[in-house]
């Protein structure tokens, strides 16, 4: 099929890519002349696990190229994807929608002939009606909701190997569109469900807040377990072998970020209270606070770790500036405010990250960065994991250990196996476990 992508952004550049391994002819467009020069010359302005290998390969075979003029997309292309950003609003609770309605007013006037819009961005219910009312009448336009579900940092991995699809249509021209554009995937045996529109609408924000809820409560219970001298570690294995739970997505730590989990907890807690269902906006918004309390229970860990020491002028490297591994993404990231919160205390801080360093610079220009990860460790009286990249949990701690004068590490995700690191000198304190100094091998 000829398939165009309208928004080149974080949904749009993977899906545009993964469209054009799965054999479609692509075309991008976004309103950035620069971003789009550069994709056009296959270079990947952000990062994702697999995608500039892909961008690379199928613009140099012409099968993915990039443009500013949305009418030549709307005369090349019989399938739109809106992949535009959809950030929370002023109101800090609901969808700006504004970037997909003016991308359906700009593609409107240029649709002559029969084709599909299908939306990936996450909206609010309603949407697709609304859209619909956007679309030239009498011209064979369908319009579909199709939500992604995509995990940032598998962003590829997503698209082409889904879990699941899910499909808001009307008419049966709708759904035999996205049966067609994902044909490959749907005969790879990935589930599709054909829906109306306001179940697609509602699933996403359903899934994502879900998963908000799911870390809000294991991180409420690492709160518990601090208190208690309990191990969260522990049950999470506990809770995770029943099949009804399952441990997926249950790791204590500084509090979920990004550009999805905030804002569709966010709305999908307005959608509640919007609904008059007020005891799950009351639910909803009990995962959010324990969200937004996260920095504060990762600073105080830390104070406890000084011990007498205190946080002003103390030399500070935190490891991770991405909001998760496998992106270059800051926005909300846990790991980026904690860094603020001990600058602002008084910290001397120093960050660290495979990938995330320059978007992070842009983000928060008065932290220092590093890319090299040794060298993040000269003259550091604490080191902090505030995102849980595989590189920090494949650090070797002997030559490490040498660095610090007292080397004290304290993981706020709760990732690392302590053992080698204690053995090797260091003093480890994590989220929801027992304390321990170097050398103990109590459990």
């Amino acid at each position: 099929m000829r398939v165009s992508v309208i928004g080149c952004g974080h949904l749009g550049i993977p899906h545009a890519a993964a469209m054009a391994e799965l054999g479609h002819e692509v075309i991008g467009v976004d309103v950035d002349r620069v971003k789009v020069d550069r994709l056009d010359a296959g270079e990947c302005p952000i990062y994702e696990t697999g995608l500039p290998e892909l961008l690379t390969r199928h613009t140099a075979s012409g099968r993915l190229r990039f443009t500013t003029d949305i009418g030549e997309a709307a005369g090349f292309a019989e399938l739109h994807f809106i992949g535009v950003g959809t950030p929370i609003d002023a109101d800090g609770r609901s969808y700006d929608t504004a970037q997909v309605f003016g991308a359906i007013r700009r593609l409107a006037p240029h649709l002559g002939r029969t084709c599909a819009i299908v939306g990936k961005s996450t909206v609010s219910v309603g949407t697709t009606a609304q859209v619909t009312a956007l679309a030239p009448a009498g011209k064979g336009v369908e319009v579909v909701w199709n939500p992604e579900f995509l995990r940032e940092g598998h962003a590829v991995e997503d698209t082409l190997r889904p879990d699941r699809l899910i499909a808001g249509v009307t008419t049966a021209a709708g759904e035999k569109a996205i049966r067609a554009v994902y044909a490959q995937i749907i005969d790879a045996g990935v589930p599709i469900f054909i829906t109306d529109p306001p179940t697609a609408e509602l699933a996403k924000g359903a899934a994502n807040t879900y998963l908000g809820l799911k870390i809000s409560y294991i991180n409420a219970v690492a709160d518990m377990c601090e208190a208690a001298g309990g191990d969260v570690a522990r049950i999470v294995e506990i809770l995770g072998i029943d099949p009804r739970i399952g441990s997926g997505g249950m790791r204590p730590g500084i509090g979920y970020g990004g550009g999805c989990l905030p804002k569709d907890v966010r709305a999908f807690t307005a959608s509640a209270r919007a609904l008059g269902v007020d005891t799950a906006a009351s639910l909803l918004r009990a995962a959010e606070v324990i969200n937004e309390q996260r920095t504060d229970v990762a600073l105080g860990l830390i104070i406890r770790a000084l011990g007498e020491r205190p946080v002003r002028g103390a030399q500070i490297t935190v490891w991770g500036a991405a909001f998760k591994p496998g992106t270059n993404d800051v926005r909300e990231s846990p790991a980026l405010a904690l860094a603020q919160a001990l600058q602002q205390a008084g910290g001397v801080v120093t960050v660290h990250d495979p990938q995330a360093v320059p978007t992070a610079m842009d983000r928060n220009p008065e932290l220092e960065y590093t890319d090299d990860l040794a060298g993040s460790l000269d003259g550091a009286d604490l080191v902090v994991l505030a995102t849980e990249w595989p590189e920090y949990r494949q650090a070797d701690p002997r030559p490490l250990a040498a660095r610090p004068a007292t080397p004290l590490l304290v993981d706020c995700r709760t990732t690392l196996d302590p053992e080698p690191w204690r053995a090797a000198g260091w003093v480890v304190h994590q989220l929801g476990r027992p304390g321990q100094a170097a050398g103990s091998t109590s459990g």
